[in-house]
């Protein structure tokens, strides 16, 4: 699966990172329209990503696959029966008080992480490596609560992450964060729209 290949002319890559790529798209698609089996896309392709990771020595990475695989369990439980009463989960946004411990916990993971992958690994991007690492636990955590706000989250660290996969060689996960970038602009809208439908 490690096999590169030739991606119309344009760039090279493996069809393992290929399937990941189509696996990642339609799970932020089903996101997006709040559709709870985008769970199920996230566990594979959490999966398959982390082996693409791992041979491209972005560890922090690789390591955040498997944590996505166990929040995206929960946030499958919390979106099917997370509201009152055991109800599906609805779209809220986030109070000036959990947006600040949200901030706090970025901040403390980015420092732990980045002491860890310098100190404990090979990579030679361990401190952007260990600030998007942190902040797309974050984003998942929020996601997994159906809070408008994860949106504005994966808008920062997509942008950023365009910038290391290119740096990695990962052309064809590049894009794929730039077209995150993209989809998540329109969750973002749409979830605000839902969320002002929800009664206060």
């Amino acid at each position: 699966m490690n096999t590169p290949i030739d991606l119309l002319g344009l760039f090279t890559t493996t069809p393992l990172e290929l399937i990941s790529f189509v696996l990642s798209v339609m799970t932020v698609v089903l996101n997006i329209r709040q559709l709870h089996w985008a769970w199920l896309f996230a566990i594979v392709s959490s999966a398959t990503y982390a082996v693409v990771f791992y041979d491209a020595r972005l560890y922090g990475d690789m390591g955040l696959q498997g944590v996505f695989i166990v929040v995206s369990v929960w946030g499958w439980y919390q979106w099917l029966h997370g509201g009152a009463a055991r109800a599906p989960l609805a779209v809220t946004s986030c109070t000036p008080k959990s947006l600040v411990y949200c901030a706090i916990g970025w901040a403390i993971g980015f420092a732990i992480l980045s002491v860890f992958l310098a100190r404990y690994t090979d990579t030679d991007v361990p401190h952007i490596d260990g600030f998007l690492t942190a902040g797309s636990l974050v984003g998942q955590v929020l996601l997994s609560r159906k809070k408008v706000e994860n949106w504005t989250v994966w808008i920062i660290v997509d942008i950023l992450y365009v910038g290391l996969y290119v740096y990695k060689g990962l052309a064809l996960t590049a894009v794929l964060y730039a077209l995150f970038v993209v989809l998540a602009g329109i969750g973002l809208v749409a979830w605000q729209r839902d969320a002002a439908r929800e009664p206060v």
